[in-house]
Formats: structure tokens, sequence, C-alpha cells
């Protein structure tokens, strides 16, 4: 916020980098959901061929979701 209010060439290059990196993320949170329609479709053309893409389709899934978070250490009493 601090960038976008200050006007040097320094606060002016890191609004800049700010704001690629933010459509950097929505570009790359775009393309997974690109990827999940992609493969639900895949998942629904080959459902005749049985439980051996059941598994692999399974392990997509998988793959792509987010890594669980670790328990968090309490602070405090």
């Amino acid at each position: 916020m601090l960038s976008s209010v200050l006007s040097s060439p320094r606060a002016v290059q890191a609004n800049i980098a700010i704001m690629r990196a933010f459509i950097r993320l929505r570009q790359m949170a775009l393309s997974v959901d690109e990827l999940s329609r992609k493969v639900a479709d895949l998942e629904r053309g080959y459902k005749q061929h049985g439980q051996q893409f059941d598994v692999v389709f399974k392990a997509i899934r998988q793959l792509m979701a987010p890594p669980p978070e670790p328990p968090r250490k309490k602070i405090g009493f």
C-alpha cells in the first residue's frame, strides 16, 4: 500500500512488481481450475473402461489437492 502512495522510482518499481505478482497468481489459479475441468472431462469420458482408470484419476486428484497444513503449536497458556 505504501509503495502506491510514494512517488519515488524505487516505490514505483516495487508497486509494479507487486501488481505483476498478483497477475501471475491469478493466472496460476485459473490454470488450476482449467486443469481440474480437463481432468473431470477425461474422467467422464473414460468411465466406461472400468476401475483401471479410476485408480489413475484418483492419483491425479490427490496430486492436484493442496498439501495439508501442519498442526500449529499453541502459543501461550
